[in-house]
């Protein structure tokens, strides 16, 4: 790679980084496993860079090659997990009632099969419209659309309305009422979804 393009990945890592820990995190349920995905698909993005370049959205082509370490994760090798609702290293519980509903939504979030796992988080933590969930995981928009649909419907059934009306775990700016998009805020497309 020449020092130009050198700078030019370097400088996108450094803008990039935090975003695509907590996409990976909301995928992998882990902060650990998080970071070594990000590392993993910036690794792969690295010997690719000059496609990622002429691609028509850096961002878009870095994400997916994202969900495909992710998807990699698991055909590598089966590893039971099971998210538990407190860290195993004995953290002190948090008195703020926004941490606790923050951690169901998370627990939440970790029992939905991977596929709708990734439809809510790349529709809704990420805000991406339907076409680009599409995009970035290789189905239909009808695909994104009901699997949208059925995660929401678990996550409601679990949680309930307080918890579902709360801020999103990853959510930095905008106007949005709840994780779930119910206003409009940054997209073109405008409305509400």
């Amino acid at each position: 790679m020449n020092p130009d393009d050198e700078a030019e990945f370097q400088g996108y890592v450094r803008a990039r980084w935090t975003h695509l820990v907590r996409t990976a995190y909301l995928l992998t349920g882990d902060g650990h496993h998080a970071e070594d995905l990000a590392q993993t698909a910036l690794a792969k993005a690295y010997r690719s860079w000059r496609r990622v370049q002429r691609s028509d959205n850096p961002d878009a082509y870095v994400r997916r090659i994202l969900i495909t370490c992710n998807k990699d994760r698991f055909r590598k090798k089966r590893v039971a997990e099971r998210l538990t609702d407190v860290p195993p290293e004995g953290a002190g519980a948090d008195p703020t009632a926004r941490v606790a509903q923050r951690e169901e939504l998370l627990a939440a979030l970790g029992e939905l099969p991977a596929r709708q796992r990734a439809v809510v988080v790349l529709r809704y933590w990420d805000d991406l419209s339907e076409t680009e969930v599409a995009h970035a995981l290789g189905c239909s928009a009808g695909t994104v659309k009901s699997q949208a649909a059925r995660g929401l419907a678990k996550l409601r059934a679990r949680l309930g309305t307080a918890v579902m009306a709360a801020e999103p775990v990853g959510a930095g700016a905008g106007t949005r009422t709840g994780p779930w998009g119910t206003a409009k805020h940054t997209k073109a497309e405008g409305g509400a979804r």
